[in-house]
This record gives structure tokens, C-alpha cells and sequence, in this order.
């Protein structure tokens, strides 16, 4: 987050400048209210909503005291990637490397790879120092941790033990190998080490990154205390996830399952047993059940698959296609990924032309890429009607923003892991119904709510 305190450029000033429009417009102060209530002269606040200073920090310790915001509502993400594009090469990795000690020996060492402010991913290159001559979970040499709040998809280089607990609490050991990929849900123990026998350590891409937890939500939990955990309903099961989802929405429009009968024509004793999970109500019921409670069918859908807390995904049995069709420039590989998280994507990729002009992908999600080939390849793409074109050598990294059109050219490999931070699911249908012609005002705030002139 950005701290208004310190000088903001141009294009982050006006960004602020709209949010702070947008706050006064939420709590529905005009400027010359804003100014009488913070006691400073109407020309300051005009000149903060223009963009033309930056938002002093005593007027924010002022506000938070007599409005009822946050002060982080003041604050807003710094874009670092105004390009579009963000790549780290290799050698800025590598003067970013620390070991991780455990148990007083050397066990990791880390890296940063490609992060930008704007995306949710905290990737890290890591390389298993700790090597071991058996495949036993138990094995005394390897330091378990306690699992980590991030979602985390890894991909394997060489031979690499990957240890985990099941969802009985049991460790496990998973033999991996170049190209062999994993996922694994937030909180999960695990751990690395070589396989004895290597003639290198073994190396992961663990590519962490925050889903729709993170940040706000997070912090509305928090301020919650015990009571934000209620919030985390029963999905063990499909008939657990059902009757929970239908218990929670009848009980928020605090309607009686006597009361939904007589609105639905279900009977009491079907829908008791929707509740208890023993049963899972038909999609015609479900239908009848989201009129009654003013709801869409979607929102009492469980997931119709109740997955492992870890996937792996085994080179030799990913799934493999060229695209684009009329062409045939990439050859992509399909690694773990998850049903829970249906905007995460995640793909070993080989290029397969050199010379093609056309920017041929583009994506609504944030991007990772690293070169995990042995040759250096081309990136193009477009940003403002601008086109660029940079080098990327094995092992660099880059991040690429969402929309951005662009192509990967030669012949060569790439890991790519595409995820939706907070927009793409339930924010991306919001914006939809806000509709397109009121996009740009959700986005960044341009005007006040009231009409000046007041008009008829």
C-alpha cells in the first residue's frame, strides 16, 4: 500500500485524489462540508480532489476520528508496473539470495523472481540444500513447517522430495521430478529436501499468491474477533456445503423453514432434510428456494467437487494442446490446479515460432512467467497503442497485468501461473451489473454524487 505521507507521481495523485472524492462521496459530504468538519479551508480540499496536492497525513488523523472510515481507506495500491510489464533478470534474483536455516544447518536457499505491487503472487525461487537418503516422511533430517495463510502452486526442477500432511494429519512423501507440478491449500504442513543420488540440489518454483482472503476481507474478519470465524461454513462434504449454504441464506433473511414452505410448496419435512445435508435439493427446487429467499440459484450451489487439500500433477500425465489453432505457436501442458480456484491456471509452456508478428495472447487474470529453458526468447506487447519488445533469458521473470495483449517468440520454455486476484468471481459480476457505461466511475471516481447545478 501506498503511505500518502510520501510525494505521489502524477498518474498515483490523481488515483488518490479520486478515491478521496469517492469517500465524500460515500458518507455524502460535499467539499464545503468535508472542509467545515476537518476545519481547513475549502480551496485544500478542492486542490486534493483536482490532483494538484497530495492528501495531507493530519487531515487523514482527523477524519478517521470524526467520519467513520478506516485510515487505510485513505491509502491506495502504488502502481509499479506502468508498462504493463514487469521482468526481474536473473542476476537481480540472485542479489536478493538468503538461507533458511533449520535445526541449525543450512535447509533453503531463497530468491525473489518477478513481483509487482499490483499482483497477488509472492513468488520465490528455492533450492533444496537439505538431501536425503530415503523417501520416509519421518525421515529426521527434514523441518516440517506449519503451513502458510498463501495458496501455493509449485513447480519441480531435478529430483525433490515434497512432504505434506493429509487431511487425517499423516505425512506423506511425493517423489517428484523436472517438470512434475503441485498445488496445496492455505495452512498445510509441508516441506522440501534432494533426493539422494542427485547431481545437482533440487530446485522448486513455489510460486505463493493470495486468493480473495487477503487484505480487505482479512481485515474484516479481524475486526470480528471470535465471531469471523462463523463465517466458515461446513464444505467437507457436497450435503455438508448444501445444507450450509441454504441454512445461512434462510437465516439472513431471517425467514422460518414454516414460513419458506408456504413460499416454496417444498414440504417442512424435505427441507429439514435439505438442512440436515442428508439430501440434496434438485436444481427445480433450488429454483423455487432462491425466488423465495431473493437470491440467484448460484448462491446455494455447493462445489460440485470436494477435493484433496493437495494436488499433484504428474509430468507424464499432464495434459497437452497447441494454440493458437491456425498457427501452432505454443504447445501448452496443463499442471495442478485446483476446482476450488477456478480462476487460477496454471502451464508449462513451448514455444514454437519465431518470427510471427502478431500479439497473440491476451488474459483477465495476472500473469507469472519464468524462462525455464535453456535459451533466451522474445516478448512482445502493447500498452497505450505503444508496442514494446525486451529479451527474456533463461531464468528471468517477469509479471504482466491483465488485458495486456502480447506474445512470447523463439524456441524455448515457459512456466506460466495465471491467478485472478480480487476482481474475476463475484467483484467481476457486480461491475457487470453496474454495466460498463458506469465502469470507469467504480473504478476511479470522477464526479460528485450531487448535481451542482441542480438540475430537475
Amino acid at each position: 500500500m501506498l503511505d500518502p505521507r510520501n510525494s505521489l507521481d502524477d498518474s498515483n495523485r490523481l488515483r488518490a485524489a479520486s478515491n478521496f472524492l469517492g469517500i465524500l462521496n460515500d458518507i455524502k459530504r460535499r467539499p464545503e462540508d468535508a472542509a467545515r468538519e476537518l476545519d481547513v479551508s475549502l480551496e485544500l480540499i478542492n486542490s486534493i480532489i483536482e490532483g494538484d496536492i497530495d492528501l495531507p497525513q493530519n487531515l487523514i488523523e482527523k477524519a478517521i476520528k470524526i467520519w467513520p472510515i478506516n485510515k487505510r481507506d485513505f491509502f491506495i495500491i502504488e502502481d509499479d508496473c506502468s508498462h504493463g510489464i514487469k521482468i526481474m533478470l536473473s542476476k537481480d534474483s540472485e542479489k536478493t539470495s538468503r538461507i533458511m536455516y533449520r535445526a541449525r544447518k543450512p535447509y533453503y536457499e531463497y530468491r525473489d523472481t518477478a513481483m509487482s505491487k499490483v499482483a497477488p503472487f509472492r513468488p520465490e525461487w528455492i533450492l533444496e540444500l537439505c538431501s536425503v537418503t530415503d523417501n520416509d516422511p519421518e525421515n529426521n533430517s527434514i523441518q516440517w513447517n506449519n503451513g502458510h495463510f498463501l495458496h501455493q502452486f509449485t513447480y519441480f526442477i531435478g529430483n525433490v522430495n515434497f512432504y505434506y500432511k493429509d487431511k487425517d494429519g499423516k505425512k506423506q512423501t511425493a517423489v517428484m521430478n523436472t517438470g512434475d507440478s503441485m498445488y496445496i491449500t492455505p495452512f498445510v504442513p509441508h516441506t522440501f529436501a534432494t533426493r539422494s543420488g542427485s547431481k545437482s540440489k533440487g530446485l522448486i518454483l513455489a510460486l505463493t499468491y493470495g486468493g480473495k482472503l487477503t487484505g480487505e476481507p482479512q481485515q474484516e474478519l479481524s475486526s470480528m474477533h471470535n465471531l469471523g470465524s462463523e463465517f466458515a461454513l461446513d464444505f467437507s462434504s457436497m450435503g455438508s456445503a448444501s445444507s450450509s449454504l441454504l441454512k445461512f441464506h434462510r437465516e439472513i433473511s431471517t425467514i422460518s423453514l414454516e414460513e419458506l414452505s408456504k413460499r416454496t410448496t417444498i414440504s417442512l419435512k424435505e427441507l429439514e432434510s435439505f438442512e440436515s445435508g442428508l439430501v440434496i435439493p434438485e436444481f427445480s427446487q433450488l429454483q423455487k428456494i432462491s425466488t423465495a429467499l431473493t437470491i440467484n440459484v448460484r448462491d446455494l450451489l455447493p462445489n460440485n467437487k470436494i477435493e484433496n487439500k493437495v494436488i499433484i500433477k504428474n509430468h507424464k500425465d499432464t495434459k497437452n494442446w497447441f494454440y493458437p489453432e491456425n498457427t501452432k505457436s505454443y504447445e501448452f501442458r496443463e499442471l495442478a490446479s485446483t476446482t476450488a480456484l477456478p480462476f487460477s491456471k496454471s502451464f508449462e509452456v513451448d514455444l514454437l515460432n519465431s518470427d510471427d508478428s502478431e500479439l497473440d495472447l491476451q488474459f483477465g487474470l495476472h500473469q507469472y512467467v519464468y524462462n525455464i529453458g535453456e535459451t533466451s526468447i522474445t516478448l512482445n506487447w502493447e500498452i497505450d497503442e505503444i508496442k514494446h519488445s525486451e529479451n527474456i533469458y533463461p531464468n528471468d521473470s517477469l509479471y504482466i497485468k491483465p488485458f495486456i495483449k502480447h506474445s512470447f517468440r523463439g524456441n524455448g520454455k515457459i512456466l506460466i501461473l495465471r491467478v485472478a486476484g480480487k476482481i474475476p468471481g463475484d467483484s467481476q459480476r457486480e461491475l457487470s451489473i453496474v454495466g460498463k457505461e458506469h465502469a470507469k466511475r467504480a473504478i476511479s471516481e470522477t464526479m460528485p454524487w450531487f448535481d451542482k447545478k441542480d438540475k430537475n
